[in-house]
């Protein structure tokens, strides 16, 4: 009989993956930003030994983690080399053919997906439970409640609107409501456009028929570098007002969400006030 119930107990992560709870040296290598800013916030930055060049925060601390390469483009040997116990990776984010490569000698690879705010209890309880954080995981579980009731109130307290969320530039590319990102857009009521896009981040043109539903443009300084210079040319285009959006905030999981929802809450009512 085991003598530690909570230690022997599975949760699993987002491909069905049962973990229990680690034992004796934890080397986490993570290669998804927003992961590895939740692994520093859970107080586990002494357990992580890798990460890739996009992770950048907390940026003073991991001035001293070994990088491993980009989201999609992992040095596999320089990864085989830190000897990790964990790898933390997400579904959208890394290709499937290098996280099985890794998982042939990395024990542990945990999956994640978030798909919208709410997601994130799920994350903080897997990586609490898998790293013994539990009480810090359950103090990020509170403050995201706090922040999704604040969202939710600022919501109805707006008028609705309907918005394109630019991703990238040449081609234009946008989102669909399938995504993590529209999900927290619309907890501030911000329904993004297309509303029925096949695909997860199409591509489209400026003659898209949809268009003329849309009231506002949103242009994300992540994964294109949107900046003020871009503005007019995408007023020209879009004939609707057009601000830029911190793509950190909308797009990163985590404990960013908290941060995130609070900052979208902020911006509403911001761009509200400007134009009323």
């Amino acid at each position: 009989m085991n003598a530690n119930p909570a230690a022997a107990a599975l949760m699993t992560d987002a491909i069905g993956t049962g973990h229990q709870r680690a034992v004796g040296e934890v080397r986490i290598v993570s290669l998804v930003p927003s992961l590895t800013e939740l692994v520093c916030e859970l107080g586990l930055g002494d357990k992580l030994v890798g990460r890739t060049g996009f992770c950048v925060h907390p940026r003073a601390f991991l001035k001293q983690v070994a990088k491993v390469g980009g989201t999609k483009d992992v040095r596999v040997e320089a990864v085989r080399a830190l000897e990790p116990t964990h790898l933390l990776v997400n579904i959208d984010e890394n290709r499937r053919e290098v996280v099985d490569e890794l998982a042939t000698f990395i024990p542990h690879v945990i999956v994640t997906h978030p798909c919208a705010p709410e997601d994130n209890r799920d994350l903080y309880r897997l990586f609490g439970h898998v790293f013994g954080c539990a009480s810090r995981a359950q103090c990020l579980e509170t403050e995201l409640d706090q922040a999704l009731a604040e969202a939710r109130a600022a919501a109805l307290t707006l008028p609705p609107e309907r918005v394109l969320y630019l991703i990238w530039r040449a081609p234009w590319m946008t989102i669909s409501r399938a995504t993590y990102l529209a999900a927290m857009l619309a907890r501030v009521g911000w329904a993004s456009q297309p509303a029925d896009a096949a695909e997860r981040y199409p591509q489209f043109g400026w003659d898209a028929a949809w268009l003329a539903q849309v009231d506002r443009v949103l242009a994300a300084t992540e994964p294109y570098r949107f900046r003020d210079r871009h503005i007019a040319e995408i007023v020209a285009l879009s004939g609707r007002p057009v601000s830029l959006i911190d793509g950190e905030m909308v797009s990163w999981y985590g404990s960013r969400a908290i941060a995130g929802l609070r900052y979208l809450v902020e911006l509403r009512r911001a761009l509200h006030a400007a134009t009323n």
